[in-house]
């Protein structure tokens, strides 16, 4: 009897922020899916690891060194794909950094880290990207912006502005690219156990005062998991999702809807 095919069988993929966290299980979770895939960051040991857990599980995957707040290394990833494998397929703008400061407490520098690689790398991995998924007839661009790319919050601003630029960026991406097979759509986490989260938590007074609120503000009364994102991923990777088009997709236990 014939195996049957992936979800996204012999597509090819980049995962940005690929190393850890939501990343790390869409690069899995795509492989496992009949994915090739290119798990793009900035820790190499990290990175290395997961393409590792991939390959042993009979996957496709290669790491490759990327910083999203750079020009050079973003379209240096783009050229690895077209190199590697001659086309891309699906490009998942995972990377990002964030802070829980307010305005006032944000300097320059904070602000500009957090726009380089939450913006800026979505913006240009999209603009290098799109000419090469036109090229092979098409192509899904899966923005990962966040529940504050929706609602607001205390404190985060910098955060906050960042994932609501993403999450217009991804419709205007949509519209200008609908009719030549691209599909751009995000994705909105609620509170997702992810090492950046447990950065954040850690990095309050009082950590366990914080977990208990991030978890009460979400109905479903945990923290979600990364490999809950993944499958929202998948869902927009593959074919299943063709007339799926400059939408949101929330992924937050019910937190929005709160």
């Amino acid at each position: 009897m014939e195996k049957s095919k992936g979800r996204i069988q012999d597509k090819v993929a980049i995962v940005t922020g690929g190393a850890s966290g939501i990343g790390a299980e869409t690069a899995a979770l795509f492989a496992r899916e009949g994915g090739k895939v290119i798990v793009a960051d900035i820790n190499e040991k990290l990175g290395a690891e997961v393409v590792e857990r991939i390959t042993k599980a009979g996957g496709i995957a290669h790491f490759l060194r990327a910083d999203m707040g750079k020009m050079a290394d973003i379209k240096a990833m783009i050229d690895f794909a077209v190199t590697t494998y001659d086309r891309l397929d699906v490009l998942v703008n995972n990377a990002a950094i964030e802070s829980s400061k307010p305005e006032v407490d944000t300097s320059e520098e904070e602000y500009d880290a957090i726009m380089n690689v939450n913006v800026k790398g979505v913006f240009f991995a999209t603009k290098f990207a799109v000419p090469v998924m036109i090229k092979n007839g098409g192509g899904s661009i899966i923005n990962l912006s966040s529940v504050y790319g929706l609602i607001g919050s205390q404190g985060y601003a910098a955060y906050h502005a960042s994932k609501g630029a993403v999450r217009l960026l991804t419709k205007s991406t949509a519209i200008a690219h609908a009719r030549k097979g691209i599909r751009a759509n995000s994705i909105h986490p609620g509170a997702i156990d992810t090492p950046l989260l447990r950065k954040t938590i850690n990095s309050m007074p009082d950590p366990v005062a914080a977990e208990a609120a991030f978890i009460n503000g979400q109905p479903a009364g945990y923290l979600g998991h990364p490999i809950e994102i993944a499958y929202g991923c998948l869902f927009l990777a593959s074919d299943e999702s063709k007339f799926v088009m400059g939408t949101e997709l929330v992924i937050d236990g019910g937190m929005v809807a709160n």
